[in-house]
C-alpha cells in the first residue's frame, strides 16, 4: 500500500501538468480535435462536417433538439458506435493528435482515456467495492489492497464514501438512483481518464441529485476534459465553458457557453436557447 500511495500524484502537480499549452503560448493544449467528420448509419446522414476542438481541462455542453445528432457525435468520440449496424465514418477523431481510428490503436486503451457516463445508472451486479475497482483490476492499475485504496479514493471523490464505507460489499441496487449514478462516475474515474463522455447524465435524477452531480463536474476540471450531452439548457449554462449547438445533422454554431447563449450568431440557436424550438 505505500508503494501505492507514493505513486499518488499531488492535486497541483497534477494542475501544473494538466496546464500545458500550445506552441503558441496562449490556450491550452486540444485534447480531442475533431476534423470533417461525416457521420451516418447505413443510408441516413446523421451529421456532416464537423470540425471542432476541445481544449484540456474544459466542460463543453452538447445541446440541440431530439435527433439532432448530438448522442452519435459523442458516443463516436471513444467509438462506441463502432458496432451499431450500418455505421460509417469520414473525416477523423484525434486524441492528442493520433486518429482513435488508427490501425495500432487499442480499444480498451481509448476507452480507459475516454470514459463514458450513461443516461441511466448502470451498476454491475457486483459489489459496491467491486463495482468501482472492476476498471483497475481489468487494466492492471492497481492489485490487492491497492484496490481498497482506489476504492476509498473514488469514493470520497464523488462524495459517496461516508454514505458506503459501513456497506462496501453491498449490492449497489440498495443505493437511491443518484448514488447509483455517483458510483458509476466513481467507477469511470478509477481507471485514470484524459476526457469523461457523460450522455444527460442527470435526467434521470431528481433535483437534489442533479445539484450534487453538477458541483462534481465543476470540481473535475481541469484534471479532466468533459463533454456532455444535455437538453437541460440551465444545466449547460451553469457547468459548461463551452457549448455545441446541433441542428438537423450540422453543428450550426459553437463557442463560449456565456456567448452563445446571450448573443447567438445563427437564428436557430437563438431560436433554440430562447425556447421557441423543441
Amino acid at each position: 500500500m505505500d508503494e501505492f500511495r507514493k505513486t499518488d500524484i499531488s492535486p497541483d502537480e497534477i494542475k501544473s501538468v494538466l496546464e500545458v499549452l500550445d506552441p503558441d503560448g496562449e490556450r491550452p493544449r486540444n485534447v480531442i480535435t475533431t476534423s470533417g467528420l461525416n457521420l451516418r448509419f447505413g443510408d441516413q446522414q446523421i451529421l456532416s462536417g464537423v470540425n471542432m476542438d476541445f481544449p484540456r481541462g474544459t466542460i463543453t455542453a452538447l445541446i440541440g433538439p431530439t435527433g439532432s445528432g448530438k448522442s452519435t457525435f459523442l458516443r463516436t468520440l471513444n467509438r462506441m458506435n463502432d458496432k451499431v449496424r450500418g455505421f460509417r465514418h469520414e473525416g477523423d477523431v484525434a486524441l492528442e493528435g493520433r486518429s482513435i481510428w488508427s490501425s495500432d490503436q487499442d480499444l480498451l486503451d481509448l476507452r480507459r482515456r475516454v470514459g463514458m457516463l450513461f443516461q441511466r445508472p448502470n451498476p454491475f451486479p457486483m459489489s459496491i467495492k467491486d463495482n468501482v475497482v472492476a476498471g483497475a483490476k481489468a487494466h492492471g492499475i492497481a492489485k490487492g489492497k491497492q484496490l481498497d485504496v482506489v476504492a476509498e479514493t473514488r469514493l470520497r471523490e464523488v462524495g459517496l464514501w461516508d454514505a458506503v464505507k459501513d456497506r462496501l460489499n453491498d449490492s449497489p441496487y440498495r443505493l437511491s438512483g443518484g448514488q447509483q449514478q455517483l458510483l458509476c462516475l466513481a467507477r469511470a474515474l478509477a481507471v485514470g481518464p484524459e476526457v469523461l463522455l457523460l450522455d444527460e447524465p442527470t435526467s434521470a435524477l431528481d433535483p437534489l441529485s442533479t445539484e450534487s452531480v453538477e458541483r462534481l463536474l465543476r470540481e473535475l476540471t481541469p484534471a479532466l476534459t468533459l463533454i456532455v450531452v444535455t437538453h437541460n439548457l440551465g444545466q449547460a449554462r451553469r457547468v459548461s465553458d463551452n457549448t455545441m449547438f446541433f441542428y438537423e445533422g450540422k453543428l450550426v454554431e459553437h463557442g463560449a457557453t456565456n456567448d452563445l447563449f446571450n448573443q447567438p450568431r445563427e437564428t436557430n440557436t437563438a431560436r433554440y436557447v430562447n425556447g421557441l424550438m423543441g
